[in-house]
């Protein structure tokens, strides 16, 4: 087995067919690779539309682990343990996959000079990409990466989407495993596992390949699009980082770093305002406000 697809799920059974019915499409052959999906504590129905589609296609390695304890990282974590590939692709359960993703991370990786790589994250807007969105609101809800279509050694200054990496699993013993006290758990919109891991490899210098074959689709749905969801979902961002700083005892320079942003976040939305697109103005500020919130109030 070289490669194996891990999917950490939690209530969404429906997304998570429609996105095994995305995996089952690859042109590499079957034999070589296996999607591993990690039930994390799901109520709905997940595991019984999950056995009945892995018994209508039983040509594919499809299956299905338990992890009780709710988090994606210990998803995540657990996905790394039950895996058999050597290779680890980790994908979302709202995200469709090109025809081309196993085999391009294959070829990258069995070119023999990558270790750790990421693909292309393209979002896909259900009812049309709103007219609110600028680009850095759409950066923090659907993170969209797109670098072109060669392989390089990407910048330290890009981090890899965490709906789109691969990793060799030797890394894993090397740099340890997803840190529990970070990403989402249960309704709770916290990240910053693929960032902390990420960190860790870059600071002992290893590169980061990107794999442009390799690419996923982010369905946005309308119920990511409401203020709701944006408040909720920018404070997660701003609780993370607080925690991440206070583990690295660097909170005054994230104090600093968060002042820094809000004055360009000024700057950007008196942009946006005299220039007649106040809505952009608005959510950009919403954005803005919800992670300083996190960062001062987890």
């Amino acid at each position: 087995m070289e490669l194996t697809i891990i999917i950490s799920t939690y209530n969404r059974a429906e997304s998570l067919i429609r996105t095994l019915d995305s995996v089952i499409q690859q042109d590499a052959d079957p034999a070589t690779w296996e999607c591993l999906v990690v039930n994390n504590a799901s109520t709905d129905n997940t595991k019984k539309l999950f056995t009945e589609f892995a018994q209508k296609h039983p040509e594919f390695n499809l299956r299905m682990v338990d992890e009780e304890q709710q988090g994606l990282s210990f998803a995540r974590n657990r996905g790394i343990v039950e895996s058999k590939g050597k290779y680890l692709a980790f994908i979302d359960d709202d995200e469709t996959v090109a025809p081309t993703f196993v085999s391009g991370y294959m070829s990258l990786f069995n070119a023999g000079y990558a270790f750790v790589a990421m693909g292309a994250v393209i979002p896909v807007y259900e009812s049309g990409r709103p007219k609110w969105m600028s680009t850095y609101t759409e950066k923090m809800i659907a993170n969209p990466i797109n670098l072109g279509d060669k392989p390089f050694t990407i910048s330290h200054k890009i981090m890899p989407a965490g709906g789109n990496m691969a990793f060799n699993r030797e890394l894993f013993t090397i740099y340890g495993n997803f840190d529990t006290d970070l990403g989402r758990k249960g309704s709770e919109l916290r990240g910053g596992e693929e960032n902390d891991l990420f960190r860790r490899i870059r600071s002992l210098g290893e590169r980061v390949f990107y794999a442009p074959k390799a690419v996923v689709y982010h369905h946005i749905g309308d119920d990511k699009l409401t203020a709701e969801y944006v408040d909720k979902l920018s404070y997660g961002v701003g609780c993370s980082k607080r925690i991440q700083a206070e583990k690295e005892g660097t909170l005054d320079e994230l104090y600093d770093d968060e002042s820094r942003k809000r004055f360009y976040t000024f700057i950007l939305s008196l942009f946006y305002t005299l220039t007649f697109r106040p809505a952009k103005s608005k959510w950009l500020w919403r954005m803005r406000n919800g992670i300083t919130r996190g960062i001062k109030g987890c």
